[in-house]
């Protein structure tokens, strides 16, 4: 394998340095693809070269705005940027907010204060990348890009195409974090940033300071640079939600003999098969075969649930770079980056079964109202219904470190070698506590959807969910995992320039990465006590207030074991158990994680692609054009947590991906793009690892659940086309839209068999365990819109008005397996994709006059398919998410050309985060609705302060 790279980066070195002549300087901070960004706007000459005569200088937030556009026009590739609008002035809290004004970008997963989900153009496997290094975090592909402070970042590139000198990985694109370095400035710079962020559900105050000193000299041996940024956020949130639970069947009113009116039928009597893809028929009347006859049934939900989650999150981190340029020719980088994520989070959650047909005590019988023309049952009122509420407990932390050393060296008139050497390594630690506390309620009433998807339920005294003494200690569960990832890269990289002639630019390289990467788990669990909670220490009580803003008929406060209190404890807490109902439980100096997967994995990359330039029909039409070979071997050693059995595997790819744009100025203003490439994703290492990871039964539904890998997982490839347009219509203003199609082969879906594992120590030996396999083939379809315009002809009070947008369409197909319970591939069916929103667009309105600044952005998604629902149910398979939208406002305002004050605000319309079940046409958000997420508002003010 080694010689097979070797060999070809080989011959492209020796072929390209060949070419290169004396000494010139070339100038810093190219693009990936080999352009350099432009400060100002410009039109292409027929050379391709930025007109001076067309240099205007702006700042602030239009300076940003216009700042991505030049990079879009510049560059060969197509790509989108978000360009921060000072020093420490990209205007969100994170990465990921900033991205959602992209064309093509979709972000999600807004709890917690913070967007953290983010898909390019539907695919959510983006390559991550700082200052075009692969990082990660921990034993993950990719980086957290939350965990990256806005405050420390000076540009984010979004590829939507790839060159072979780009790295391979991710089918969705790539991003591309910039952070500073001291040759960024001219000499001495100073700035900080401090904000309180004010968080509306969690009704905290949180704050974000950052600071960069940086200063460069002329000295003896040459110009030297240094430079060093902070950051430091905190966040108080808290996330409310009120769900329905799952479907499940239960007889009517009239029950066959043997049965109780209204009560529940489980798969076990083989009345019904869980999982299936459209779930149970749904009209009126409708009969499955029950104990050898047609019976009719109704569908009901089987619980209702309530987490409450309140958290802390802190975000600490430190980039430094050091640079040395000994002469015009050679400039040297040592970069330091460290980020630190920990967060404390406490789930108050509430739980209560509604399906149980017993006795119904002071009720005559069961009460219940079905969906006009359906089978089903819209409210219900239960006596004599078991419920528990759990205090989960969840502390994690992680590290992760960046070392680099950069060399950039000018060789010829126009050559150009590179070579950049990095280490990382990053630590993922979590710890998860919890205790259950249970009881059986009188009566529970229930409207499953009340309004809006939202549903109510209420006991026959809500008041006795706060009182120790009617609750029973139940179970605990004590868990930790360790994620750890470390990786060692190489880049050599050569290049050499023509100013005439086809042939502009040949470039080649080789990367060599070597990558390990470890999880370790531990687990235990205990039943409950048998106990009253009231008689242990009050200390563990905790009681939750003002529950979801009084925006449901649902109780506001109930009683939960106090997680803070369970860690500070949790000897005793282990030791309580251990005397009474788990002998086994070990305590702190006796527990030790087994590392479930040891992986490493080498991976051997090299290319050569080159740039040509011909004139049709008196224009530039410019060609560039590339290959690049993968060779990938992974070797693992994986041990199951249950019995400790070592297994040891081995795979590997190789492939060549090609990729090859052009380019072609039919005007100054108007450009045509067209790029073909093959890019692929390789499967997540947790992926790979066959031994099962189990969770016993927790709601009495007869089986357990689970997931494991599989060590035969291949890369998922595609063959990616795209077609742009851009109108540079006025000197800050365009217009563009881009076709593209991905052909993907070797998509990765879950398959789910029902297993009987025994000794497993839960309190089940039956699991559905779902496992990853390449069963999938699709097509991603679209086309993104996009507009930014400054207009010219306003009157002067106007004149700093702008508009930025865009529309991104999609359309995606999969084809899916269906396997039935051993298994086994029965048949198939077709699916969007996860996470694709057919139709999304973001919108921004954005000032500048006079030192103020200011940008109201809005964006909206679609519905789309979020996940497929365990299969352990009678709903349909799909869980979908409602259209999502987010209204944010950012104004600036400098004082003085170095001191300036924001004002910022998300999610001014107060939004909701909901689900509901569908597939294909079976389903719908008012008669399936799932659960419904308060999303909180946050409003924050600071102060800039900036030299440079």
């Amino acid at each position: 394998m080694f010689s097979r790279t070797a060999i070809l980066a080989s011959v492209s070195l020796c072929s390209l340095l060949s070419a290169v002549a004396a000494e010139a300087q070339t100038a810093p901070g190219n693009q990936p693809d080999g352009t350099t960004p432009a400060v100002q706007p410009s039109s292409a000459s027929p050379a391709g070269t930025v007109a001076e005569d067309d240099e205007i200088v702006v700042t602030g937030v239009r300076a940003s705005i216009l700042g991505a556009l030049n990079i879009k026009r510049n560059s060969t590739q197509v790509v989108d940027s978000i360009v921060a609008e000072d020093v420490g002035k990209l205007p969100d809290n994170n990465v990921i907010e900033a991205l959602q004004r992209v064309s093509g970008i979709q972000v999600t997963n807004r709890t917690g204060g913070e967007a953290a989900g983010i898909s390019i153009r539907g695919l959510p496997d983006a390559l991550t990348t700082m200052n075009g290094r692969n990082i990660f975090t921990a034993s993950g592909q990719a980086f957290a890009l939350a965990d990256i402070p806005a405050n420390l970042v000076k540009r984010i590139d979004v590829y939507k195409t790839r060159a072979a000198d780009q790295i391979e990985t991710g089918i969705a694109g790539q991003i591309d974090v910039f952070t500073r370095r001291p040759f960024d400035f001219d000499g001495f710079a100073i700035s900080g940033v401090a904000r309180g962020i004010y968080n509306e559900q969690a009704d905290s105050f949180n704050p974000n300071v950052s600071a960069l000193i940086s200063n460069r000299w002329e000295t003896g041996i040459g110009d030297i640079g240094v430079l060093v940024s902070g950051s430091y956020s905190r966040t108080k949130f808290r996330d409310m939600s009120v769900t329905s639970g799952a479907m499940v069947p239960f007889v009517t009113e009239n029950p066959p003999p043997g049965y109780t009116p209204l009560q529940r039928v489980f798969p076990e009597t083989g009345a019904w098969e869980p999982g299936r893809e459209r779930g149970l028929p749904t009209a009126a009347g409708s009969t499955f075969l029950l104990d050898g006859r047609q019976v009719p049934y109704y569908l009901s939900r089987d619980a209702v649930f309530s987490p409450d989650v309140s958290g802390t999150r802190e975000r600490p981190a430190v980039n430094a770079a050091v640079q040395w340029s000994p002469n015009n020719s050679s400039t040297y980088t040592a970069e330091f980056f460290w980020n630190q994520f920990s967060a404390t989070t406490q789930n108050s959650l509430f739980f209560s079964f509604v399906d149980w047909w017993g006795g119904l005590g002071a009720n005559p019988k069961s009460t219940f109202e079905l969906y006009p023309g359906t089978n089903i049952i819209k409210a219900r009122s239960v006596g004599d219904v078991y419920g528990f509420n759990s205090g989960d407990y969840t502390r994690s932390k992680t590290n992760s470190y960046i070392y680099a050393l950069n060399g950039d060296w000018k060789v010829g008139d126009n050559g150009r070698i590179t070579a950049d050497l990095s280490y990382q390594n990053s630590q993922f630690d979590t710890q998860f506590l919890a205790m259950r506390i249970d009881r059986v309620a009188k009566r529970i009433d229930v409207d499953f959807n009340t309004r809006n998807g939202i549903p109510a339920y209420n006991f026959d005294n809500n008041a006795l969910l706060t009182d120790p003494t009617q609750w029973n200690v139940g179970e605990f569960y004590d868990n930790a995992n360790r994620s750890k990832g470390d990786a060692i890269t190489l880049h050599l990289d050569g290049e050499n320039k023509w100013d005439d002639g086809f042939l502009r630019r040949v470039k080649a390289g080789i990367r060599i990465d070597d990558r390990n990467a470890t999880d370790s788990v531990r687990s235990q669990d205990a039943r409950g006590l048998g106990r009253r909670l009231s008689t242990l220490d009050p200390g563990l009580q905790l009681t939750n207030k003002n529950f979801f803003d009084g925006r449901a008929s649902v109780p506001t406060s109930w009683l939960v074991p106090n997680g803070s209190y369970i860690y500070d404890n949790v000897d005793a807490i282990r030791q309580l158990y251990k005397g009474s109902v788990a002998p086994n439980f070990k305590l702190s100096d006796q527990l030790a994680l087994t590392d479930v997967f040891d992986i490493n994995e080498i991976t051997m990359t090299a290319y050569a692609m080159a740039d040509g330039q011909i004139t049709l029909f008196g224009r530039p039409l410019d060609v560039q054009a590339g290959i690049r070979y993968v060779d990938v071997d992974t070797d693992f050693v994986f041990t199951d947590r249950y019995n400790g059995t070592v297994s040891r595997a081995s795979n590997g790819t190789s492939r060549f991906l090609p990729s090859a744009t052009l380019r072609y100025a039919i005007t100054d203003d108007v450009r045509l793009r067209f790029n073909y490439g093959e890019t692929l994703r390789r499967p997540a290492f947790g992926d790979l690892n066959p031994n099962p990871n189990l969770v016993g039964d927790l709601t009495g539904v007869g089986r357990g659940s689970g997931g494991s890998g599989n060590p035969n997982l291949r890369p998922t490839t595609s063959r990616n086309y795209d077609l742009s347009a851009e109108w540079f219509f006025e000197r800050n203003s365009a217009i563009y839209a881009t076709l593209f199609r991905r052909e993907i082969d070797g998509l990765v879906v879950p398959l789910t068999s029902l297993l009987v594992i025994p000794g497993t120590g839960l309190n089940t030996d039956r699991f559905a365990v779902t496992r990853p396999e390449n069963a999938s083939n699709g097509v991603l379809k679209g086309l993104e819109l996009g507009l930014t315009y400054f207009p010219t002809y306003l009157p002067s009070l106007l004149d700093g008005f702008g508009f930025q947008g865009s529309l991104t369409l999609l359309d995606s197909q999969q084809n899916i397996p269906i396997s039935d319970q051993t298994g086994q591939i029965v048949g198939e069916t077709e699916s969007g994709f996860f996470g694709v929103s057919d139709l999304s667009y973001n919108a921004t309105l954005a000032y500048e006059k006079g030192g103020l600044g200011a940008r109201l952005s809005y964006v909206w998604r679609k519905p789309f398919l979020a996940n497929n629902e365990a299969r352990l149910f009678a709903n349909p398979i799909g869980v979908w998410r409602r259209a999502e939208s987010s209204l944010d406002f950012q104004l600036t305002w400098g004082i003085t050309d170095r001191l300036g004050l924001t004002l910022d605000a998300v999610n001014l319309t107060n939004q909701t985060q909901q689900n509901y079940y569908r597939f294909q046409d079976a389903g719908n958000s008012e008669q399936f609705n799932l659960g419904t997420t308060l999303l909180s508002r946050t409003f924050a003010v600071g102060v800039r302060f900036a030299l440079d």
